[in-house]
């Protein structure tokens, strides 16, 4: 069938184009979109920092109705509600151990433009199109593998849910699943994105003494106060580590950098309490870290988190039961753009003035 998708040529371009789909062929789901978000994925796949094949279709954040299934495929019927999550294989063994985020073969089903069969499913005057997320779903329609897909209630707004499948999820998971931080506890959650706030709605709910922000963004910082930050600091206004010092009476338990900015990846180590651990989700370069003096002396710990270690089938209905409850408002973070403002879209994710960009169809 012939659909419209957002295409990054061999120039690094992007252009809506006209591209032929094929499938879904076994196991895998045919997706009517409704809404598809843009994060930092998308634009460090347009130019290449995450190198994958081109032409590429982007988009890894979809949501929309299934239209038809393919063979072997029961879980799954035309007209259910689907956000698509990341692609993982669910034979190696950290799926088999109830892991998909770390997944052995994550890098491989998201970035190097197959499906799961190792096949391509999108081509353009005979030239291959390459998927991204097993999914390329800033498009109108996508062909998926069942397992990246997750059934959601037809009394949500299923336009805003494509965010839930990843930068949503690994900010809320990289809280909830991988640190863990007790009750009473502080956090210090660098960046106030889409990944950074999600982690701090979360750390409210959690019942942490102290969530503290750092970002060098006002607005935002303002909006992490509404979400449930104690406490929040401009970067460029005062020296953050002696703030949060002041504020924990020595360092916090825990932190989550969500900027990949090696200087403030060193702050977020630094600004721990002895034993006190990092997560880390993205890092854009070499950090100059001091192992003796930064973590063996302090007993500190960093971790790097994959899409929050979430279980997606599992996770993603929490968030959504916690959004209707009216404690995870994610919708807040949210500006919608049509299709043919993709443009505009993107270049609001680059410059920041988009917390997180919804493409509705």
């Amino acid at each position: 069938m012939q659909v419209t998708g957002a295409l990054v040529d061999e120039n690094q371009n992007v252009k809506l184009e006209n591209i032929e789909l094929e499938g879904p062929y076994k196991d895998e789901v045919l997706i009517k979109l409704v809404g598809t978000g843009i994060c930092h994925t998308d634009l460090s796949v347009l130019n290449q920092e995450v190198p994958t094949p081109l032409p590429i279709v982007l988009g890894h954040e979809g949501a929309g109705i299934v239209e038809e299934v393919g063979p072997g495929v029961t879980e799954f019927e035309k007209g259910d509600h689907v956000v698509i999550a990341f692609a993982f294989c669910g034979e190696c063994k950290m799926c088999k151990k109830g892991k998909p985020g770390s997944c052995e073969n994550l890098g491989k089903l998201n970035f190097e433009g197959t499906m799961r069969d190792g096949t391509m499913r999108m081509r353009q005057q005979e030239e291959s199109v390459a998927t991204l997320f097993g999914q390329s779903s800033l498009s109108t329609y996508s062909v998926s593998h069942k397992s990246n897909l997750v059934k959601v209630d037809k009394d949500v707004d299923l336009s805003i849910m494509g965010p839930l499948g990843c930068g949503i999820q690994t900010g809320a998971g990289t809280v909830a699943n991988k640190l863990q931080p007790e009750y009473g506890s502080d956090i210090v959650i660098f960046g106030a994105g889409a990944v950074g706030l999600s982690g701090v709605m979360v750390a409210s709910q959690l019942g942490c003494e102290n969530v503290i922000v750092v970002d060098i963004n006002q607005e935002r910082l303002d909006l992490a106060k509404e979400l449930g930050a104690t406490h929040t600091l401009n970067g460029k206004k005062v020296d953050t580590l002696e703030e949060i010092s002041k504020i924990t009476n020595g360092g916090a338990q825990y932190a989550f950098d969500t900027t990949g900015v090696p200087d403030i990846v060193l702050q977020s180590i630094r600004c721990l309490a002895v034993d006190g651990v990092v997560a880390v989700v993205a890092v854009g370069g070499e950090v100059p870290i001091h192992i003796h003096q930064d973590l063996v002396m302090p007993n500190r710990s960093i971790v790097g988190v994959t899409e929050g270690l979430s279980i997606p089938s599992l996770f993603i209905p929490q968030l959504i039961e916690q959004y209707k409850q009216g404690k995870f408002p994610f919708d807040k973070l949210i500006q919608k753009y049509s299709f043919d403002e993709i443009h505009q879209a993107l270049e609001d994710t680059k410059s920041g003035k988009t917390i997180k960009p919804i493409i509705t169809f």
